[in-house]
C-alpha cells in the first residue's frame, strides 16, 4: 500500500446559528488521500487561516514528500515531513497541512483493518462526553439568555460562551457570565473562552468577579497562550484554566504542562499535527495525571481522540461547526443524552456529501 496522490480544496460552507437573522460563513481546507490499491482516506482543517496556503502547500509541497510511502507509517511520514519540510518545529501552515494528511492516514488505515480511528487510537471507549458551545458574542444579553435556555432544552447539560469580545470589557464579559448562570441553574456546566483576548490583569479581574458562578473552566483566557502568565493566573484563582486548541506541536503543549499554566490540556487534531502527534500529547498529559478536552471545533474528528484514549474528557460541539458538520457528511454523529457514540464504520466513520463539498469548493 503506498500514496498515490493527493487532492486538496478550500470550501465555503453557509451555516445557521440560533437566533441570528445572517448565517455564519465557515472555510475549510479538505484533504483526499488515495493508494496505489484504491483506498481513499479524507482530512481537514479549519479555514480560517491562510487556507488557500496550506491547500498548496499540500499538493505542492506534502505530496511530493509522501508519495509511494505508506499511509499506516504515519511516524515516518511525520518525521519525513519535519526533515524536509519543517525542521525549525514551525507552526501554522505546515502544522494545518500535517493534520490533514495525518487524519486521512489514520482514515485508510482504519478502513485497511476494518476498525474505527478511536479503536487504533488505544479503543478506551466507544463514545465520548460532549459540550455545547452556544454563546455566540454576537448575541445581545437577551438572546444569549434564550440560546442558553434553547439548548437545555435540546438535552444539553454543558454548555460554553464567548468572553474577551464586548466592548465594554470584562465587566460586561461578568455581567453575562452571571445572566446565563442564573437562567440554566446551579446544576448545568458552564464554561466560557476568550480566545486569547484578555491581558492579564483583566482576565485576574474577570475570575474574580464570576468566582462563585462556578465555572468548568476558563479557556485560552491570555494573548498567545503566555505560560508564565497562565500559570499566575492559575494560582489567583480557583476556576480551571484550559488551553492548547491551536497549538501546532508538542512542545508548546509541553509548555503549558510544566509550567502548571493549565488544569486541562486541549490538543485539536485538525491544526497540531493530528492524530499522530495528538497521541504524544494526551500521553503527556497522562504522565501529569492532566485530562486532554476539545477545545476549537471540529468534533467529528476530534471525537476519536477523547473515545480512544484513557484521559479523553469532553468533545464540543461547536454550533456553527456541528451545523457545517451536517452539510458535509451524510448522517453524522450527533450528541445524545450529552454523549457521542462513535460510528462502528472503520476509520473516521463518516460519509463525505461530495455534491455539497463540491458546491461549497472556492476558486482563486
Amino acid at each position: 500500500m503506498k500514496i498515490k496522490s493527493l487532492k486538496a480544496g478550500v470550501h465555503r460552507f453557509s451555516v445557521p446559528v440560533p437566533l441570528l437573522a445572517k448565517p455564519f460563513n465557515r472555510r475549510i481546507v479538505s484533504c483526499e488521500v488515495e493508494t496505489d490499491d484504491g483506498y481513499v482516506g479524507f482530512g481537514m482543517t479549519g479555514g480560517g487561516f491562510l487556507p488557500f496556503a496550506v491547500a498548496t502547500a499540500l499538493e505542492k509541497d506534502l505530496l511530493p514528500v509522501i508519495k509511494g510511502m505508506d499511509p499506516r507509517d504515519t511516524e515516518a511520514i511525520h518525521e519525513k515531513i519535519w526533515w524536509e519540510l519543517n525542521q525549525r518545529s514551525m507552526t501554522g501552515v505546515i502544522s494545518s497541512a500535517l493534520s490533514c494528511v495525518d487524519i486521512a492516514c489514520w482514515d485508510i488505515h482504519g478502513k485497511l483493518t476494518g476498525r474505527t480511528v478511536a479503536q487504533l487510537l488505544g479503543g478506551a471507549r466507544d463514545w465520548a462526553p460532549t459540550y455545547c458551545t452556544f454563546g455566540f458574542h454576537e448575541y445581545d444579553r437577551e438572546q444569549l439568555v434564550e440560546a442558553a435556555k434553547m439548548q437545555l432544552k435540546n438535552g444539553h447539560r454543558r454548555l460554553k460562551m464567548v468572553v474577551g469580545v464586548d466592548k465594554k470589557g470584562w465587566q460586561e464579559d461578568a455581567a453575562r457570565v452571571r445572566l446565563v448562570r442564573e437562567a440554566i441553574g446551579p446544576d448545568i456546566e458552564l464554561m466560557m473562552d476568550a480566545n486569547y483576548k484578555f491581558n492579564p490583569v483583566e482576565a485576574r479581574l474577570l475570575c474574580r468577579a464570576i468566582e462563585d458562578c462556578n465555572l468548568v473552566w476558563f479557556e485560552e483566557p491570555l494573548y498567545q497562550n503566555d505560560t508564565r502568565a497562565l500559570a499566575d493566573l492559575r494560582r489567583h484563582t480557583g476556576i480551571p484554566i484550559a488551553a492548547g486548541q491551536m497549538e501546532g506541536h508538542r512542545w508548546r503543549l509541553r509548555q503549558l504542562i510544566e509550567h502548571q499554566a493549565v488544569d486541562i490540556v486541549q490538543p485539536n487534531c485538525c491544526y497540531n499535527g493530528g492524530y499522530t502527534e495528538t497521541v504524544k500529547v494526551a500521553h503527556m498529559a497522562q504522565a501529569f495525571n492532566l485530562p486532554i478536552a476539545n477545545g476549537g471545533g471540529w468534533p467529528l474528528f476530534n471525537m476519536h481522540t477523547m473515545a480512544g484514549l484513557m484521559n479523553g474528557w469532553r468533545v464540543e460541539f461547536h454550533l456553527d461547526m456541528q451545523a457545517l458538520g451536517e452539510q458535509m457528511f451524510v448522517n453524522p454523529p450527533r450528541p445524545e443524552n450529552n454523549i457521542v457514540k462513535i460510528p462502528a464504520a472503520p476509520g473516521l466513520g463518516l460519509m463525505l456529501n461530495h455534491d455539497a463539498l463540491r458546491d461549497g469548493l472556492v476558486r482563486e
